[in-house]
């Protein structure tokens, strides 16, 4: 069975999906929750962690359903440590895709998980935010978060 939960968070309203064993996706904003399970709690409560600043790695299961291409670039957007960023080129670098930044962009639009899947990382190479799924402020909010300067 599928689970959504949702709660307020410092950036807003955050709902959580998850079946009984990963997490399925996060969202911004309000929807209709159904109820909690053991693995939105847990979430939930890794991200409490995480903007109380004693969190910096999530050790959630996460279920990636997507082509090849976009498991391959989560998986790399998952190994851009905490308090860090890079180019959307050097992402594609990282996921064996050299002048990808495109296809890249393309892939991390489809992160139905992000935050534990961290695209929030990624900004341009002139060193501007590009776009994020929960809007320029969330991203920026995370990344300050994080102690990035922007």
């Amino acid at each position: 069975m599928i689970c959504c939960e949702v709660r307020d968070t410092p950036i807003g309203k955050v709902n959580i999906g998850a079946d009984g064993e990963n997490v399925l996706w996060l969202c911004f904003g309000d929807a209709e929750a159904t109820e909690a399970n053991k693995i939105t709690a847990e979430a939930f409560r890794q991200l409490e962690e995480y903007f109380a600043g004693k969190r910096k790695i999530f050790g959630l299961p996460l279920k990636l359903e997507g082509t090849p291409f976009q498991v391959k670039v989560w998986e790399a957007l998952r190994q851009i440590p905490y308090g860090s960023t890079i180019s959307y080129g050097e992402l594609a670098d990282m996921a064996g895709c050299p002048n990808g930044a495109r296809a890249v962009g393309g892939a991390m639009r489809e992160n139905r998980i992000p935050v534990f899947i961290p695209c929030h990382r990624v900004i341009t190479s002139e060193g501007k935010l590009g776009g994020y799924s929960g809007g320029l402020d969330v991203k920026r909010k995370l990344l300050q978060l994080e102690g990035v300067s922007l």
